[in-house]
């Protein structure tokens, strides 16, 4: 899954792919909304998903929470934690999770190695920012309607990237409280949101289903401009 994921932001040799197939990881299972890393801790290892979501995130009084981004298979949410060694936020499944744990040693070995994975590395962080400013501008200047159609633009096209998707329908198997965590908003104004989706025939939610019915709509409705997550291929 890293593979496809750096293969579709940039190139990858055969030997550099091999590198990467190599590296030494203890795979682990975790449940629905278990932290992974929490603000503070100093970790000694990244984690790479397999399968399944997760969030990053930050608690503010009263246990409010903010979702900072949204990850799927083939992310690695925490890899500024191999320059940056306390944690600022906290990083949790979204759904059950496959998750694979390298250590920051074997990662700080294989950039040295392969100056081109250390650039697709720097190349995935930039992209990570990019997003980050796109979700800054959906939630200083669009509407609810906006917001919701403008993150499952997105969510399909990262996941059809790593053959995770198709024919405009992809998974979601996070609720209404995620969404509306990430996207500033209450859980009503999502479920409202959604109805009048649905009602306009634009998406159909179901058994854990994006299905994107008008994607041009979706598009126009959003103002969508996939530049921002620089894809330098769609998925076969």
């Amino acid at each position: 899954m890293l593979v496809r994921r750096l293969e579709s932001i940039t190139h990858l040799s055969d030997e550099e792919r091999q590198a990467i197939l190599s590296l030494p990881v203890k795979a682990r299972v975790l449940k629905a909304n278990q932290d992974i890393v929490r603000d503070g801790d100093k970790p000694s290892q990244c984690c790479l998903i397999l399968d399944g979501w997760a969030c990053r995130y930050k608690l503010i009084g009263e246990g409010k929470r903010q979702i900072l981004s949204i990850h799927i298979a083939g992310d690695i949410p925490d890899l500024q934690s191999l320059h940056i060694h306390t944690m600022d936020h906290s990083l949790a499944t979204l759904t059950e999770a496959t998750l694979a744990f390298i250590p920051h040693e074997s990662l700080h070995e294989l950039v040295l190695r392969f100056p081109g994975i250390a650039a697709a590395f720097w190349r995935d962080t930039l992209v990570d920012a990019a997003v980050f400013r796109e979700w800054m501008v959906g939630m200083g200047r669009r509407s609810a309607y906006e917001r919701i159609a403008h993150l499952f633009c997105e969510l399909y096209l990262r996941l059809e990237a790593v053959g995770l998707a198709g024919e405009h329908r992809c998974p979601l198997p996070i609720t209404q409280v995620d969404l509306a965590d990430a996207l500033g908003l209450t859980n009503v104004h999502v479920n409202r949101v959604l109805k009048e989706m649905r009602g306009q025939g634009l998406v159909t939610l179901r058994s854990n289903t994006l299905v994107i019915e008008k994607w041009d709509g979706l598009i126009q409705a959003s103002e969508f401009d996939p530049t921002y997550l620089h894809l330098t291929k769609r998925a076969a």
